[in-house]
């Protein structure tokens, strides 16, 4: 007999445990699959890439599998973290997780992770210093071209000259500080920017000047060397004053606004060694010259400065010994703090008020700083802007938005900020939404100014349509906001008179961006005129200029169930469709549409290119047994069988590929050529020929096939193409000169003049530019053609 088990007071029998075990690891799958990524790495929707990787790399040293050998789930949990990352610091990945969450992700994404070690010791070197400036290809170029001296040190995460190199680094970065702008480029994290900046061994060492060639260091890795090489460039002059020149010398600052720091040397007192003194010589050019007196000769002169033993004092413009409150005594020899009280006793910048702002800055560019409390460290470091930006003619000035409350307001702007203005008063201007830093903020006035990127507002947000306008709707708060903003910019000029560019920040303008359904950041939205179409495709200037250029002469065919009965299916003798089949939620679906259309592009006048949107026509496409997304499909010609199509299964989606593979699907024009019809056709006959040499087994020969496909039916009738194997007939091959594939000869027919065994080279493979080279050959030989052709008749 058996009897019902018992179970302890208020536990569940075993049965019921297991149930509720079950119940336990199923909440927490179901948990972790519904965990938000930002709440995953702990950060706010607002985070910086820099804090999602140090939220990251805190969580790898604790989750990571290796520290956790008996826990089953630590790999499954540590994979979740993972994707998160490798999503959170993608620019364009955040935005489509943003938007869509998950399902517009590639399902890829966060399938693999380093060990243990890689986080602790390689995974970003300098992420948590403080003066070594870290730069990624988002801020790398603003940075080299701010008119700031960079140092900058490219390395790769596992080297370990990179980080033999690190500490020496820093203490480099500390001495530095202040003087010229000491960076790192992490290769593993930018090994496009790496390679487009040549770099191929680590640690690469670089000195770059706005303007110059970077100047590489090939010397010893020692502090003192790598202090002593970057600070010969710095070229600005410390003067030695005597009695000859320095009456002559500071007046001539004073009358160019420069104030005079001098250090008084003496055989007693403290004098600013020579390194200092050019130290601050760089950290202060164009704001406060730097000279120095020898007192031991100059005795009388540094009497009548009133100075017994060294010293140094700063002498603002206009000032005077006879006004002593007005220079300033120094009591130190370090050059940060020298620097810290100079710039702190310079004069603020020039102050706009209400009565003066729409006046000063109707006729001249103005970059201009918006302030809500009392000066902050950063204002006193806008001091040196106006020396910065002198050579770009931009001028600097200041806005107390708790003085001048209604001017302010009135141009929506409520907390601390910099703005651009262009010149065209308040009417023209773009707000910095960029690093409150020197490097960046200059960055981004130069470009503002050449640039026509406007702030938006409801006063002139482009309701009416009677342009076209490009308006980017984001949070300043976005990461791949930010990015976006310096590719308007470039876009912007590209299409200057023909697209206005604006921004709209829907942290201020909420019911704006509400009325355009604005859910993710950034959006961007090209109005033309009557319609509206939501840009997806590359965070690039590139990529914009390609959307805009497809909406003013589309290359895709954008299909509903009804055209595509009626195009498609029912298309006529000879037509040949591409049909992608897609959903505006699918991450695939939205890194093909850019390739797509350039795909249209490279096939336009070959084969017919359109799109389904299978969220809008969900039933359709269904219909049509479409079942995952994106659905690539090639309608052939034969109409006998309308429903016919062969479905694209490779691997690489982009517009090259995609092309190749529909350019196959094409009817032949050129003939295989035998040794003896080679001989007979093309050495001894009376037409111009193009040969393709080629082997069936070489990879660039199957890619250039279609492509001299394309070619052939350029040329028809003009000239006839042929295709040679090479591997069956090497004898003819060999004869002509080919020994390497493919090769392309062109063998023109001059009259009683047979062709020589290896013709004409031509240097491409490109079926449009050979095409264009085989023209124009034959248009030079037109004349001497007819005279040989007349005297055989």
């Amino acid at each position: 007999m058996f009897s019902r088990s018992s179970a302890p007071p208020g536990r569940p029998a075993p049965a019921a445990q297991l149930r509720l075990l079950l119940l336990g690891f199923l909440l927490a799958a179901v948990w972790a699959e519904s965990r938000d990524y930002y709440d995953l790495l702990g950060v706010s929707r607002e985070a910086t890439t820099r804090e999602i990787r140090q939220a990251f790399k805190k969580l790898a040293l604790t989750m990571h599998p290796d520290k956790n050998p008996n826990d089953d789930s630590a790999h499954e949990k540590f994979l979740q973290v993972n994707r998160a990352y490798e999503v959170l610091k993608d620019e364009d990945l955040r935005k489509k997780y943003d938007k869509y969450g998950e399902k517009g992700l590639d399902d890829q994404q966060g399938g693999r992770y380093e060990s243990w070690n890689y986080y602790r010791y390689d995974f970003g070197i300098y992420d948590d210093d403080l003066e070594v400036i870290t730069l990624d290809r988002g801020d790398f170029e603003a940075a080299v071209n701010s008119g700031e001296i960079w140092f900058i040190n490219f390395y790769f995460p596992r080297c370990s000259h990179c980080h033999q190199l690190a500490p020496t680094w820093r203490e480099v970065a500390k001495e530095m500080d202040g003087v010229i702008r000491i960076g790192a480029v992490n290769c593993g994290d930018n090994n496009r920017l790496c390679r487009s900046k040549g770099i191929t061994s680590y640690p690469s060492l670089y000195l770059y000047r706005t303007g110059q060639k970077p100047e590489k260091y090939y010397g010893e890795r020692s502090k003192e060397n790598l202090v002593q090489f970057s600070m010969q460039f710095i070229t600005t002059t410390v003067t030695e004053l005597w009695q000859g020149n320095v009456f002559s010398e500071i007046e001539r600052a004073f009358s160019s606004g420069l104030g005079w720091l001098i250090t008084f040397c003496s055989e007693t007192g403290d004098c600013l060694e020579s390194r200092t003194r050019q130290k601050l010589a760089g950290m202060l050019d164009g704001l406060v010259k730097v000279g120095w007196m020898d007192c031991s000769s100059q005795e009388q002169l540094c009497d009548s400065f009133q100075v017994h033993g060294g010293s140094t004092a700063f002498f603002p413009p206009g000032s005077s010994l006879q006004q002593q409150g007005s220079v300033l005594w120094l009591q130190t020899l370090d050059s940060k703090e020298i620097y810290s009280q100079i710039i702190n006793h310079l004069p603020d910048l020039e102050l706009l008020t209400q009565d003066s702002f729409q006046r000063k800055l109707a006729r001249h560019r103005w970059l201009v700083s918006f302030t809500f409390r009392d000066r902050s460290p950063a204002s006193n470091e806008y001091k040196k802007l106006q020396a910065l930006l002198r050579n770009d003619h931009i001028q600097v000035g200041r806005v107390d938005c708790l003085t001048d409350s209604a001017l302010c307001q009135s141009l929506y702007i409520k907390k601390s900020c910099l703005a651009v203005f262009k010149g065209l008063g308040t009417h023209d201007f773009e707000i910095h939404h960029g690093k409150d830093v020197l490097y960046n903020i200059v960055g981004f006035a130069r470009e503002s100014v050449s640039a026509h990127v406007t702030t938006l507002q409801p006063d002139n947000f482009p309701s009416d349509r009677k342009e076209a306008w490009l308006v980017d709707f984001f949070a300043p708060w976005c990461p791949p906001c930010r990015a976006l903003l310096p590719e308007l910019r470039k876009a912007s000029i590209q299409l200057a008179g023909q697209m206005k560019f604006g921004t709209l920040d829907c942290t201020i303008h909420q019911d704006l961006c509400s009325m355009y359904n604005i859910q993710a950041y950034p959006t961007t939205v090209i109005f033309n005129r009557s319609s509206v179409h939501e840009y997806e495709g590359h965070h690039s200037a590139d990529g914009i200029l390609e959307f805009i250029q497809d909406l003013v002469n589309p290359s895709v065919v954008v299909l509903d169930p009804a055209g595509f009965t009626e195009r498609v299916k029912g298309r006529a003798e000879g037509q040949i469709w591409a049909v992608d089949f897609y959903a505006p939620w699918c991450g695939p679906c939205q890194a093909l549409m850019p390739e797509w259309r350039r795909m249209a592009r490279l096939l336009s006048g070959q084969i017919l290119v359109g799109s389904v949107d299978c969220q809008r026509f969900q039933s359709f496409c269904q219909s049509q047994g479409v079942r995952s997304y994106p659905e690539i499909r090639l309608y052939p010609q034969n109409t006998r069988q309308p429903d016919r199509y062969m479905s694209y299964n490779g691997w690489h989606r982009d517009a090259q590929s995609l092309r190749v593979w529909a350019l196959s699907s094409l009817p032949r024009v050129s003939v295989d050529l035998t040794p003896e019809s080679y001989r007979s056709l093309v050495l001894s006959g009376r037409e111009h020929w193009v040969i393709d040499f080629y082997a069936p087994w070489c990879g660039p020969c199957q890619h250039f096939a279609p492509e001299f496909e394309v070619l052939a039916r350029i040329l028809k009738g003009e000239v006839r193409s042929g295709k040679v194997d090479c591997q069956a007939h090497y004898q003819t091959c060999q004869s002509a000169g080919v020994t390497a594939y493919p090769t392309v000869r062109f063998y023109p027919y001059l009259g009683t003049t047979r062709h020589q065994q290896g013709g004409e080279h031509v240097n491409s493979r490109d079926a449009n530019v050979i095409a264009d080279i085989i023209r124009q050959r034959l248009e030079q030989l037109s004349p001497r053609l007819h005279n040989k052709l007349k005297d055989e008749l």
